[in-house]
Formats: C-alpha cells, sequence, structure tokens
C-alpha cells in the first residue's frame, strides 16, 4: 500500500460505519474503492453513470448488492444536490470523469464537462452540506505542464494539459484550491494527483493491461503504439488506500487540505515495453508487435512523480512494488477468464494488501 514504513491501513475502527459518498463507482477505481470500503465497514452511497464496457468489474462483482448505488451524471447539479442530501456523508471521494486521453480527443466537450462541471457541480453541492469533514478530488498525473525533461514533478511545479483530459483535471485543480480557500475552509478538502494504474477487472479501451488481455485471450497480437512511453506505474490498491488514509487524517486536521502526488518509487516508473514484456510472462502466453513509428494524437512519452510530500506529511509509501502488481493484476485476469468470481478475486487482493507487512 502506500503507507508509511510500517506499512499503516486505513484504521477499521474509523471507517466502520462512516457515512461515505463515493461518485464514480461503477468505473474500475470506483468499483475497487467501492469494495475496499465495505471490506473497511463503511456505508458507502454511489453516484455515477452506469458502467460502459463488457464486460464491467461493478456488475461483475456485484457492487450494487453491497452499498446504496445510484446511477445519475455529475453534470446534473440538481440530481447531484439531492443524492448528496440523502446520503448525508462524513467524506466524500470523487472518481467522476471521462479518464481516456484518447477520447478526450474524440470528445473534448464531453470530457471538459464531464470533468470540469462535474467536479465544480460536487463543490457546490458541499457548500450546503453540514455534515461533510473531508473530501478527496482525484485528478491525475498529467496535470503538470509536462517538458519531458525526466524532472519528477512535485506538487508546486507549474499546471498545464495538452490534451483535452489533462487541461480538464489541471482546470479541477485550480478551481479545487480556489473552492478551499474561499468557500470550504472548514473542511479538509485534497486533489490527488496519482500515477498509471493497473489491476484486475478494468476493461477500458486504450488502456495497457487491459488491451493485452482482450488481444491475447483470444489469440491476437498485441499492437502497442508507443513502447518506450514511461510513467509511473502502481497496483490500484496502492492510490486507494492513500486516498483513504488522507481522508481519514483530514477529518482531524484540515490544514492537510492540498495537492498530493501519489506513486510509486522512481525505479517502478518503467517504459511500456518493460510492462507488457512482464505482463506477458505472468500471462503465460500472447504474442506482441511493438510498432517502431508514433503514431495517433500528442501523449506524454516521459512522466516521472515526486512522492515525497505524500511521505513527509500523511507517512504514505509505496507497498507492492512493480513486478508484485504485475503478478496480481495477470493473475486476476487468468483466474477470472478460468471463471473465477470477480468480488472474491477483488476481495482476496484486498485482504492480501492490507495483510502485506
Amino acid at each position: 500500500m502506500l503507507v508509511n514504513s510500517e506499512f499503516v491501513n486505513p484504521d477499521p475502527e474509523f471507517w466502520r460505519g462512516r457515512r461515505v459518498a463515493l461518485t464514480g463507482h461503477t468505473g474500475f477505481k470506483g468499483s475497487w474503492m467501492a469494495l475496499l470500503l465495505t471490506q473497511l465497514g463503511a456505508q458507502v452511497y454511489g453516484y455515477a453513470l452506469a458502467p460502459t464496457t463488457t464486460p464491467d468489474l461493478f456488475s461483475g462483482a456485484k457492487v450494487a448488492d453491497l452499498i446504496d448505488s445510484q446511477i445519475g451524471d455529475v453534470r446534473d447539479v440538481e440530481a447531484l444536490k439531492v443524492w448528496l442530501q440523502r446520503a448525508q456523508p462524513e467524506i466524500v471521494l470523487h472518481f467522476a470523469a471521462q479518464a481516456l486521453v484518447r477520447q478526450s480527443y474524440a470528445d473534448p466537450v464531453g470530457t471538459m464537462t464531464s470533468n470540469f462541471v462535474g467536479t465544480l457541480n460536487l463543490l457546490e453541492a458541499a457548500r450546503t452540506q453540514a455534515s461533510i469533514k473531508s473530501m478527496v478530488i482525484v485528478t491525475t498525473d498529467k496535470v503538470y505542464k509536462n517538458n519531458e525533461t525526466g524532472h519528477s514533478y512535485q506538487e508546486g511545479d507549474h499546471l498545464g494539459g495538452h490534451d483535452p483530459y489533462s487541461a480538464s483535471k489541471a482546470a479541477c485543480e485550480i478551481l479545487v484550491s480556489s473552492y478551499r480557500q474561499c468557500f470550504l475552509q472548514h473542511l479538509g478538502v485534497a486533489t490527488a494527483r496519482a500515477g498509471n494504474v493497473i489491476g484486475g477487472g478494468d476493461w477500458s479501451a486504450d488502456r495497457l493491461i487491459p488491451d493485452a488481455v482482450r488481444a491475447w485471450k483470444n489469440n491476437q497480437t498485441l499492437e502497442i503504439r508507443r513502447p518506450d512511453a514511461v510513467r509511473p506505474w502502481q497496483h490500484v490498491l496502492e492510490p486507494l488506500c492513500a486516498y483513504l488514509i488522507l481522508a481519514q487524517k483530514m477529518c482531524a486536521q484540515t490544514e492537510l487540505g492540498q495537492a498530493y502526488n501519489f506513486g510509486p518509487d522512481a525505479a517502478d516508473a518503467v517504459s511500456v515495453r518493460e510492462v507488457i514484456e512482464h505482463a506477458q510472462t505472468a500471462f503465460g502466453y500472447g504474442t506482441t508487435d511493438f510498432a517502431e513509428l508514433i503514431e495517433g494524437p500528442h501523449e506524454a512519452n516521459l512522466l516521472h512523480l515526486d512522492t515525497g510530500l505524500a511521505q513527509t506529511q500523511l507517512g504514505i509509501r509505496p507497498r507492492w512494488q512493480l513486478a508484485q502488481a504485475i503478478n496480481k493484476s495477470m493473475q486476476w485476469y487468468k483466474a477470472y477468464l478460468d471463471g473465477a468470481d470477480a468480488r472474491a478475486l477483488c476481495v482476496a487482493d484486498i485482504q492480501a494488501y492490507l495483510a502485506t507487512i
């Protein structure tokens, strides 16, 4: 997990019975978060669009059976306010977003409204919700003005965003900072900038591991368009547990509310080629074609995060290193394709992660 040197977990005593509002609960990360929170004993109220992939983790793991799930659009401010009022949460976790870079080129308006206007609507709804004690707004590691120099970006570095997705999330960072200073001073309000996540149950298009699993299970060759792109890879449970620790700490220390980078050790920021070669070995079969010429719209080729602030302020450090994260992910997919239950696979990973010493 992302925690201190003793690998302190989110405190079950804190989360047991805690009312949590979770937007984006039908997505990959949102479904994992809903399962993690229910394992900790929280009462989860979800608000999100219906799943957009087939299959999808939310349906496969039957997450709706465990939480209060409402299908809705964060761009619908009145529905969002009614939902938040009904949930009466102490903690708000905002995951809802259009989260794909390439999709943002195809639908920039949808991306901007979902990400920026959706976040604005949630912040507005939170202004009048007295029950809330802390909020974690999830953005991305791509919010920085990335000159691809190899510099490890710190929270105070310039924001930017070449593609519409990155720009929308950088705008959210400015928006949240404004609301924190002007309207939500009584709350702990933080933004979370996490590196690329992997883990079982992600079926999104144009994502590395899901694309690999789809190709290999169908005996097709995986086509990699940017094999030398470097990203800070981490298992999905790393940032999720970090978000919970941050939200937990802000309930007692609102001054901790600010932007944080969450990511792996520097050694685990490696190329797409290295990740796929390891994943292919773990999966047991498959073929891959690494492109020599870069095609398609612009995507950053090099990205590193400096996670020193999260370590010093929150005691958060990586737990599962890259090799283990890849192995866990591929084991999940292999077992699922062999007929294993999606929820049981996730719960087993959560319990193994929280038990890591």
